[in-house]
């Protein structure tokens, strides 16, 4: 596992651990400090720390300040990070199992939406695009952040298989839509410089 670890800059990644384990067959790191706060999102396998097990599913979110000792089961896994991007009284630490948690019904057909965190206009959501759903045309006040995790999700700019990360700037806009496979995708709205 490759650990970045910079002083006080955003950054955005997806991580996947080396095959190289420690002698109880984990990939562990030294202590972790998250001077700007950290969010996690677990993709495949199971993330650890001294605080928990974090299976596939896992939304996790250490506030400014916080610091761990973070860990990769022996299976491995695949996390989201974002790194150093809360604000400074955003101090919430937030662990939900988004695979026992209620989805709710979206502003269309065929969404379904989970909130994860709201802070100060910026809103972070999981979003159940079901096949072949078209959302409105909108915009977006202070952006919009997007990672699909699963299925295809699509605008009239695009593509975006699995894996795939958009950041759109202030006021942009877009039609986005979903094809026969469907999405999951994260969702940050809100969070982005007005200019």
């Amino acid at each position: 596992m490759y650990w970045l670890r910079a002083a006080y800059h955003q950054i955005t990644s997806s991580y996947q651990p080396q095959e190289n384990h420690g002698s109880n067959g984990n990939t562990s790191s030294g202590e972790c400090l998250h001077g700007g706060g950290e969010e996690i999102f677990v993709l495949e396998g199971e993330f650890s720390d001294e605080y928990g097990e974090y299976p596939k599913g896992t939304y996790l979110r250490n506030p400014p300040g916080s610091s761990h000792h973070p860990k990769i089961g022996k299976d491995g896994a695949s996390i989201f990070v974002k790194l150093n991007q809360f604000a400074t009284d955003d101090l919430s630490q937030i662990d939900i199992n988004t695979c026992d948690s209620q989805w709710n019904k979206g502003l269309v057909n065929g969404l379904s939406v989970m909130s994860l965190h709201e802070h100060a206009g910026a809103h972070t959501a999981l979003v159940k695009w079901a096949p072949n759903t078209v959302f409105n045309p909108h915009s977006h006040w202070g952006g919009e952040e997007i990672f699909v995790i699963d299925g295809t999700f699509y605008d009239e700019y695009g593509e975006y298989p699995k894996g795939t990360w958009l950041r759109s700037p202030h006021l942009s806009k877009h039609s986005p839509y979903s094809k026969d496979d469907g999405a999951l995708i994260y969702v940050k709205i809100g969070h982005l410089r007005v200019v």
